[in-house]
């Protein structure tokens, strides 16, 4: 696909005072870009920096103060020149020195939060720290899908937010054993509301990915097709009632287990205890059971359907960050990694420590090397 067609991408990165580099100024306009170099260069100090130009900490989920540059005056600010369907957007994000909350900009306009750069870019990335997804704990499943839900769903990042603060007042209020019921009454009603919310887009996403593999799973071919399912109470109980009815069941539950939550410190029904279950779809394995290598294949399919998806429901794909995601891929599966990716239409970012290891991107794509704070063309 000719580099004029692939959009949303970004044309012009800016960085400054950002981890590693005091100063950056790249052109990474093309569709494929490989940013290679060895350990420690800065190679994923730049996907992170892209990174940030969607709801949440980025890629690490790093704080601001470990994001600024050590040598700096304890800021930092990212510019990316955006080409979109529509022309061209300047997108920023900044902690000013002294600050707390970074500012975001959009053509030099404030906007309120990260949440307005949904609205022209939808982004996904896979780093190593996903590569014990399946035999790690609930909540990193539950984050890595609520992320994909946030790529399709602008306002899940909210409602997530909202219901976390919900659910904290509540057990502060559990462990004080106040007698102002009227309080709890009101909190649990908003975690009802908003929980419900959250575990029905998880399942909605859920479900579009099992038909999009229903429809073409050898699509994905060479990389394995995963079979995705919820588990959880509330999510069960979605699947025999209406919202409604279900809105009720939660309220009851939270109610009912008042004197057990105290006891526990924490509420133990609702979304926040649910699990994604990953089965290997080839082999009809569960995720976890898998070998090293077959999980990894797996994990990249799975972020490579959800780009699919992604690209079907807002008619454009989501920009990609792929973190050493080559390196432990053989030949072959990098040959078929590389047309997916060309394929799919959308710009990637990719990184590794071997630049042959990106020899099979093909024209048109770019590969830089990173080396000593410098990015130059390989």
């Amino acid at each position: 696909m000719p580099v004029d067609e692939v959009q949303p991408r970004i044309t012009r990165l800016r960085l400054s005072d950002f981890r590693s580099y005091a100063s950056l100024d790249i052109a990474p306009d093309a569709p494929l870009v490989a940013l290679c170099g060895p350990n420690g260069a800065g190679k994923t100090n730049i996907l992170e920096a892209i990174s940030l130009f969607t709801p949440g900490r980025g890629l690490r989920r790093a704080t601001s103060t470990m994001i600024a540059c050590r040598e700096g005056a304890g800021g930092y600010a990212v510019l990316a020149d955006l080409t979109v369907t529509t022309g061209s957007l300047l997108l920023a994000t900044a902690l000013p020195p002294g600050e707390a909350q970074r500012q975001c900009r959009i053509d030099r306009e404030p906007v309120p939060s990260a949440n307005r750069f949904l609205d022209h870019l939808a982004m996904l990335w896979l780093t190593p720290d996903q590569d014990g997804l399946f035999r790690g704990s609930a909540g990193d499943r539950r984050r890595f899908l609520d992320r994909l839900v946030l790529a399709v769903d602008s306002a899940h990042g909210t409602r997530a937010n909202a219901f976390e603060n919900a659910l904290r007042h509540r057990n502060r209020l559990l462990e004080e054993q106040s007698t102002q019921t009227r309080w709890l009454d009101a909190i649990e009603q908003e975690i009802v509301e908003l929980g419900v919310a959250i575990a029905a887009a998880r399942l909605e996403t859920v479900r579009r990915l099992r038909a999009l593999v229903d429809a073409d799973a050898a699509a994905m071919a060479p990389f394995p097709h995963a079979l995705l399912s919820l588990e959880g109470a509330l999510e069960t109980e979605l699947g025999l009632r209406t919202a409604g009815a279900v809105e009720d069941w939660y309220l009851a539950a939270l109610r009912d287990g008042r004197a057990r939550d105290r006891a526990a410190g924490r509420t133990l029904v609702g979304p926040q205890v649910s699990d994604l279950v990953v089965v290997h779809g080839p082999k009809s394995e569960p995720a976890a059971t898998c070998s090293t290598g077959e999980q990894k294949a797996l994990l990249l399919g799975l972020v490579l359907a959800q780009a699919r998806l992604i690209a079907q429901m807002r008619g454009e794909p989501p920009l990609l960050l792929l973190d050493e995601v080559a390196a432990h891929l053989d030949a072959a599966r990098r040959a078929g990694l590389f047309a997916l990716l060309r394929a799919l239409g959308g710009q990637v970012f990719m990184t590794g420590t071997d630049r042959l290891l990106f020899e099979g991107l093909g024209a048109g794509n770019l590969i830089l090397s990173v080396e000593n704070g410098q990015v130059r063309d390989a």
